[in-house]
């Protein structure tokens, strides 16, 4: 098990001023850390200036994974030449429930290899099967056109949004709020970055958990995202908004300034938090605003 600091601290600035910090934890890489070490990761880590003095007020050391840890994934990229691909979407499979009170997919034959035996010459089969579903089935993508009615539809979706796109992993694992706020997306650049939200929910897929009480982003949240220039948006749980009420703020929000959204995600966990491409890219259908998409990383 890993180990992290859990502490208090407060910081003196020599030119005036100060901050204090309640309950921090920081990854350590050992079982143990002095306390100049661990003022010295505070200060490096919050970029801080100009510091004068630096206390180190009630440390403990707990066994916890660490939040910054390098997944399986990432050592493998590095082993290698070759590109890891880290497939981040559910499988779809006939009578599944993605969203309650939507149906579900239904995938039968349209040919099946029996009948079609009489159509080609000996030894000749195909199968062609039929699939009947709405666009929210699996892991799916939403562009503006599922919002907006002068939105951009699938067939409308840039590839530039969605495809080879570097990518940024911010962990809202553990969180005791549901809702994610703005804040956990300042540490990190956003700007021209597919901006995905780990919240662990993807555990309960499958199982009636899964519809009730899921993590969502807040309006604010969403509000930071567009302004910073985000290019897209994924979570790996039920729904980007809170579902509790009928109000969407979140798919409004990021719609409205052409930034796809990318729910039900899975297997974030194998991501670093960046220097990853991801790949979204949906069929080009005219008139559809929602669709499944095998959405899958690209590690070096």
């Amino acid at each position: 098990m890993q180990k992290r600091a859990c502490f208090d601290f407060e910081i003196e600035f020599s030119n005036g001023g100060g901050i204090q910090g309640h309950g921090f934890r920081l990854d350590i890489p050992g079982d143990d850390i002095d306390d100049e070490s661990l003022a010295a990761y505070v200060i490096r880590d919050m970029r801080l200036l100009m510091v004068g003095k630096a206390h180190i007020l009630n440390k403990r050391i707990i066994q916890e994974p660490h939040k910054r840890s390098t997944s399986q994934a990432s050592r493998e990229a590095c082993a290698g030449n070759s590109p890891v691909f880290v497939d981040l979407s559910h499988s779809i499979s006939s009578g599944m429930v993605t969203v309650e009170g939507l149906p579900a997919p239904m995938i039968c034959d349209h040919l099946s290899r029996v009948a079609s035996r009489s159509l080609y010459g000996a030894g000749t089969e195909f199968q062609i099967n039929r699939l009947e579903m709405v666009g929210n089935t699996g892991t799916y993508i939403d562009v503006p056109f599922h919002r907006y009615a002068d939105g951009y539809d699938l067939a409308g979706l840039s590839l530039d949004r969605v495809a080879d796109v570097p990518g940024i992993t911010v962990k809202a694992l553990g969180a005791t709020d549901r809702a994610i706020d703005w804040h956990h997306f300042v540490p990190y650049e956003c700007r021209g970055r597919a901006v995905l939200v780990h919240t662990g929910w993807d555990q309960h897929w499958g199982s009636e958990r899964y519809f009730d009480g899921h993590p969502y982003l807040t309006e604010k949240a969403a509000t930071y995202l567009r302004d910073q220039g985000t290019l897209m948006v994924g979570i790996d749980s039920l729904n980007i908004d809170n579902t509790a009420g009928s109000e969407r703020p979140v798919h409004s929000v990021l719609l409205a300034a052409g930034i796809p959204i990318i729910e039900h995600m899975t297997r974030l966990e194998d991501l670093p938090p960046e220097n990853f491409r991801l790949h979204a890219a949906p069929p080009k259908v005219v008139g559809m605003g929602t669709f499944p998409v095998r959405v899958h990383a690209t590690l070096r």
